[in-house]
């Protein structure tokens, strides 16, 4: 997904970063330095395997970083927690609301990319399809009750983000993703 999602970002570089992302409070500049921020504290968990919260720390892209510069940190973060996801064994449990396994926050990784790239490209005024496989990954995982099989997995996982409407369904105004698993 990270470059699936460099592909789409890195041809904008010379827009206007400071622009909102999509419907997003934050800007396309921020989000990206959210998702490298989530990226690293998910690689984080499961390099110390916490079971009782976060770890105390936070990644901070600096305020003047280009987004050259933040998309670098999104990248670096990204290896980390591919890293961190491939050396963890199966059975290890780190906190997320609860026990998650590396699969957990490897698909909780891909959704913080395929989401804020969205609504970065939104921002920005880009065209961007979320990737279906992907799409259907997260949606199986991290929301085991949303309708994927009744449409397109891109408008699904917007749906469940509150991000995008489904026929005959009311839009999301909240949401929360299921990545604890029960042991």
């Amino acid at each position: 997904m990270l470059a699936d999602s460099g592909r789409a970002l890195t041809p904008l570089l010379g827009a206007d970063w400071s622009v909102p992302a999509g419907a997003l409070e934050w800007s396309c500049r921020a989000t990206a330095a959210h998702i490298a921020h989530d990226l690293l504290a998910y690689a984080g968990q499961l390099a110390a395997l916490p079971d009782d919260g976060y770890l105390p720390l936070d990644l901070v892209v600096h305020p003047d970083a280009t987004p050259a510069q933040a998309l670098r940190a999104v990248a670096a973060c990204g290896k980390l927690l591919c890293d961190a996801v491939a050396a963890a064994p199966s059975e290890a449990r780190a906190w997320h609301w609860g026990p998650c396994d590396p699969e957990g926050f490897a698909d909780m990784g891909t959704a913080e990319i395929l989401l804020h790239t969205w609504d970065i490209t939104r921002g920005l005024g880009a065209p961007w399809a979320m990737p279906g496989a992907a799409c259907t990954a997260v949606l199986r995982r991290l929301f085991p009750e949303a309708p994927y099989r009744e449409g397109d997995p891109a408008s699904v996982l917007l749906w469940c983000t509150g991000r995008g409407e489904l026929p005959d369904r009311p839009r999301r105004a909240s949401w929360t993703w299921a990545a604890a698993v029960a042991d």
